[in-house]
């Protein structure tokens, strides 16, 4: 093997190492602690709360819709919908900036952000 062909063996390392490197510190935890989940419910903001700090919370339609969002070790999710098709439960958890939840019935979008 040549020296030349050497080298570029290594530099191909390197670069592959260094991907592996920065794709595992973006899904390990690249700072859930400035990440927002946004809730609007027909089109309007009805919950901004840290990605960080679990809770859980019901969300009511005017004609008796619900939705319970659980928030729990930096993932958000619906828990249960009294919806017909439960598509948004269905969904299961969101954890990264642009990840959406949406119940089309009860016209509620749950969204991750990074504020």
């Amino acid at each position: 093997m040549t020296q030349k062909r050497k080298r570029e063996l290594i530099l191909i390392a390197v670069l592959c190492l260094a991907a592996l490197l920065l794709l595992l510190w973006q899904r390990l935890g690249s700072g859930k602690h400035g990440m927002r989940v946004i809730v609007s419910q027909n089109g309007t903001v009805v919950g901004d709360y840290p990605l960080s700090k679990n809770r859980e919370d019901v969300f009511q339609t005017s004609d008796g819709g619900t939705n319970t969002l659980v928030i729990h070790d930096g993932e958000a999710w619906i828990s249960e919908a009294n919806c017909p098709d439960k598509v948004c439960v269905h969904t299961g958890r969101i954890s990264r900036p642009g990840e959406i939840i949406a119940c089309l019935p009860h016209r509620l979008v749950v969204q991750i952000s990074e504020r």
